[in-house]
């Protein structure tokens, strides 16, 4: 699975998965934390469908934390203040590129979750279409 589907599954899932996974690299292995979780904020880029260019919309608030395992460096982004997250996120991405024995049991379990976030997804939009009016079939 790749960095940025894995990320986003355990942003997007239960928070309780990220941090099992990273009390688990913990108890095993020598994490040493390089920066803190601390604030920062970054550009958000959008395209303009009619030029289709980029431009930046704004700024938004994100936490960023970096930790070293196995002289493997894992950072950790999130949007809003979530430091816990941030750290978890930087664990988890230090255990991958370390390519710990643990990861490989962490995918069925990610896919799970990734199963869990579709169908939440998909009760929102049903949820929501429901509310949709069709102005077509309105008597004016």
């Amino acid at each position: 699975m790749k960095r940025r589907k894995r990320t986003q599954i355990l942003i997007q899932s239960d928070h309780r998965l990220a941090k099992d996974f990273a009390e688990s690299i913990i108890q095993n292995y020598n994490c040493q934390e390089i920066v803190a979780p601390h604030y920062g904020l970054t550009m958000v880029k959008m395209r303009e469908s009619a030029k289709n260019s980029l431009f930046y919309i704004g700024e938004v608030l994100v936490t960023e934390a970096k930790v070293e395992i196995n002289n493997q460096i894992g950072i950790g982004i999130v949007v809003g203040m979530q430091d816990e997250l941030a750290r978890h996120l930087a664990i988890i991405d230090a255990a991958y590129k370390a390519n710990l024995p643990e990861t490989m049991e962490w995918n069925s379990q990610l896919q799970r979750a990734e199963q869990q976030v579709i169908n939440k997804r998909a009760k929102e939009q049903a949820e929501l279409f429901e509310t949709k009016v069709n102005f077509e079939t309105m008597d004016v």
